[in-house]
C-alpha cells in the first residue's frame, strides 16, 4: 500500500509566512524558516514553499529563505513562485529544492515543463494548477489566483503531464483556506485523467477531512494545507496516527 503524505504549505510573501481565504484577506503567520524547522521536527513528509507575489509582481523567487531552510530541513522540498524559465528551475535547485513547482510560467510557456522535464527529470517538475469553477466549468486561474485563464482545468493538466510533470498540486479556490473539508469532486476529475502523482489542496479543517480525503479518493497521494497546521488546530503526529487507525498508511 502507498504510503500517504502530509505535506505542510508555506506560503511566503515579503520574507513571512502568510495564509489567506479564497485566496484573499492574507495574514501574518511565522518565520518561514522556524516553521520549516517546526515541520520537519514533528513529522511532515514533505515541504511546499510558494512565493505567493513573485509572479504577480513579475519578479524572481526568494533564494535567501530557500537555501537557509535546506540547510537546516531534511525533508524533501518543493518551492513555486515566478518560475519562467530553465534558469529559474536550476538557481531554486542549486539553492535546495528537491522539486520545482510552475504555474503561470507554464501557462505563458508550456513547453518549459518538456525543457525542464528532459533536463532535470520528470521527477523534478511539479505542475500546480489554482482551479475555480466559473460557468460549471473548472477552469485554471494565473497570477496567485487572480487571473482566470479561460482554459478548463482538467485538458490543461492532463497536457502539462503529458509534457512531462511528474506531480500535480490541485489547489481548489473555492475551498482554500475555508476549512470545510476538500474538494473531492475536483481532485476525482483529475485523479482520473492523469497517472502521476496528485496532491491535494485547499479546504483542509480537521482530521477527519483528511480520512475524508484518503479513503474516498485512494488515487490521491498527498494531503497538503497551511493554516490548520500553522495555528495549532491540527498536530501532524496525532493526524498520522487516526489515518494509521482508519486503515490509511503514513509514516510514522
Amino acid at each position: 500500500m502507498i504510503t500517504k503524505r502530509i505535506i505542510p504549505c508555506l506560503d511566503v510573501r515579503d520574507g513571512r509566512v502568510v495564509k489567506g481565504v479564497n485566496f484573499e484577506g492574507i495574514r501574518d503567520v511565522s518565520s518561514p524558516v522556524a516553521l520549516a524547522e517546526y515541520y520537519s521536527s514533528c513529522g511532515a513528509d514533505e515541504l511546499v514553499f510558494y512565493d505567493i507575489t513573485a509572479s504577480h509582481e513579475g519578479r524572481k523567487l526568494f533564494t535567501e529563505i530557500l537555501t537557509e531552510t535546506a540547510k537546516n530541513v531534511f525533508i524533501p522540498l518543493t518551492v513555486g513562485g515566478g518560475i519562467n524559465t530553465v534558469e529559474d528551475f536550476d538557481r531554486v535547485l542549486k539553492c535546495g529544492a528537491d522539486k520545482v513547482s510552475v504555474n503561470s510560467g507554464a501557462i505563458k510557456n508550456p513547453l518549459l515543463i518538456k525543457e525542464a522535464a528532459e533536463r532535470y527529470g520528470n521527477q523534478c517538475v511539479v505542475i500546480s494548477a489554482d482551479v475555480k469553477r466559473v460557468d460549471g466549468e473548472f477552469r485554471v486561474f494565473s497570477k496567485g489566483g487572480r487571473v482566470d485563464t479561460g482554459m478548463e482545468a482538467v485538458s490543461w493538466i492532463k497536457k502539462c503531464v503529458d509534457l512531462g510533470a511528474g506531480e500535480v498540486v490541485l489547489n481548489s479556490i473555492d475551498t482554500d483556506g475555508v476549512k470545510k473539508g476538500f474538494d473531492l469532486e475536483m481532485l476525482d476529475a483529475v485523479c482520473n485523467a492523469v497517472s502521476v502523482p496528485v496532491i491535494a489542496s485547499g479546504g483542509a479543517g480537521n482530521i477527519e477531512d483528511f480520512i475524508t480525503l484518503f479513503t474516498s479518493l485512494p488515487k490521491v497521494d498527498a494531503g497538503l494545507a497551511a493554516s490548520i497546521f500553522h495555528f495549532g488546530e491540527v498536530r501532524i503526529d496525532e493526524l498520522k496516527k487516526r489515518m494509521r487507525a482508519a486503515g490509511i498508511n503514513a509514516r510514522i
